[in-house]
């Protein structure tokens, strides 16, 4: 078996794979969004066609974000047993089919059932994708690998809103939202089964062997309160209901899950309903849609930075960064409640929401494999994201019923930021 060298000299080969296998865990993951971050864009066209308020088009929303978190607390044990690799391959391969079947609906619950299925299908990329960048990379790096990965879907979001508006551009109509888009999420998942491999012992490198050292240190160092607080022994042969039973007992870990959800409650706020209030009512001739595009442009480099600076300025404290994010993503909101749509200044502070709504994320994934050890990152990223998906599912119905009633699609940054201050107080005691 090859050295892998993880004492600090990783052999060039091994580094070389590794760095593969995150590149093409982010090249999928590029990808995932035009299968369910587009649902905005296609809003006011729905509502047109078929004649659906916005209140319920937000519980066809909530639809698939809630089979989404099922599908995340399942997904995340089940790419702990199977392997990351074939989970977010199929998943890929099954929201393709899934946006077409939507495309065709006419009802709402044509449209709500294949949406909320297509969310069990997205739920098998995140946690699955995560567990193969946990076998590949040390505790040491997290903070910069989940940075870029989290970076990718960034992007992804970016592709989304782009490929979105692109096709209203062209006037093809809503329906082709559902339909071109998620084409590249096809190649993407059918290349990640090609290239991807779930441990380093498939090509031959030995597994990585730090966390087994930081774990007997952190055994021996019970009566103090270390920096990064680890997980218990961990075994190969975990059962489900094992990983499960340790993942939830872990009093910090769910305490990180809340402050994840409002910060997910905030981030689909603004992915779901900022393209409907720069669409506006004449949403087929708007002059400001493309003003949306700033948004996830900012959280793509959000989530790079604050992987950087959560590794390199506070030493992989997770918290600081998860405060200091969430504070300044709600001050950033309601400046652009009080800006006219068409402000100029409104693209460079839409862009700095986006920046610290979204950047915490790699944070927040990067605590998975920090408290409960890399065997179980999976299921605790799993479980993690049921959490941000539960509370992102509520706040979809409330924030269209608040539209509604008030006519007024800027209140969307008064419910962001007040989510943000909610996760920004939570935070600190991630570490108490």
């Amino acid at each position: 078996m090859k050295e892998s060298g993880q004492a600090g000299q990783p052999q060039a080969g091994f580094r070389a794979a590794q760095w593969r296998i995150l590149l093409a865990t982010m090249f999928c993951y590029l990808f995932f969004y035009t299968g369910r971050q587009t649902f905005g864009f296609a809003i006011p066209g729905i509502e047109e066609e078929l004649g659906i308020s916005k209140a319920m088009l937000g519980w066809a929303s909530a639809a698939l974000l809630w089979s989404y978190a099922l599908g995340q607390a399942i997904n995340g044990n089940l790419g702990d047993r199977f392997g990351g690799r074939r989970m977010m391959s199929l998943g890929a391969v099954l929201s393709c089919g899934l946006n077409w079947v939507v495309s065709f609906g006419s009802s709402l619950w044509t449209l709500m059932v294949p949406w909320a299925a297509n969310g069990y299908a997205q739920s098998m990329g995140w946690a699955p994708g995560s567990r193969v960048l946990s076998n590949w990379w040390n505790r040491h790096e997290r903070g910069k690998v989940y940075g870029l990965y989290v970076f990718a879907a960034g992007l992804s979001s970016v592709l989304a809103f782009t490929t979105s508006t692109i096709i209203l551009d062209l006037d093809l109509g809503w329906r082709w939202i559902f339909r071109l888009p998620v084409l590249l999420l096809l190649v993407g998942g059918l290349g990640y089964f090609v290239v991807v491999r779930d441990r380093p012992q498939e090509l031959g490198f030995a597994p990585l062997d730090d966390e087994d050292e930081n774990l007997e240190s952190a055994s021996k160092a019970k009566a103090s309160a270390p920096a990064h607080p680890q997980a218990e022994p961990e075994s190969e042969t975990d059962s489900s209901w094992s990983r499960y039973r340790h993942v939830l007992r872990n009093r910090r870990f769910l305490i990180a899950s809340v402050a994840i959800g409002f910060q997910s409650m905030a981030r689909y706020g603004l992915l779901i309903w900022v393209p409907v209030h720069f669409l506006g009512a004449d949403w087929k001739n708007s002059d400001t849609k493309w003003i949306s595009i700033a948004l996830p442009i900012g959280m793509a480099f959000g989530a790079l930075t604050s992987g950087w600076i959560s590794d390199r300025l506070f030493h992989s404290n997770r918290s600081r960064v998860i405060v200091l994010f969430m504070i300044l993503a709600a001050m950033s909101s309601l400046g652009m409640f009080f800006l006219p749509k068409d402000s100029p200044v409104g693209i460079a502070v839409l862009f700095l929401t986006g920046f610290f709504a979204y950047g915490p994320q790699s944070a927040f994934w990067a605590l998975c494999p920090d408290l409960l050890g890399r065997k179980r990152a999976g299921t605790g990223t799993g479980i993690m994201n049921t959490f941000a998906y539960l509370f992102a599912g509520f706040g979809e119905p409330l924030i269209g019923w608040i539209i509604e009633v008030n006519d007024q699609t800027r209140l969307v940054f008064v419910v962001v930021a007040v989510a943000c201050l909610f996760s920004a107080l939570i935070a600190p005691f991630i570490r108490r």
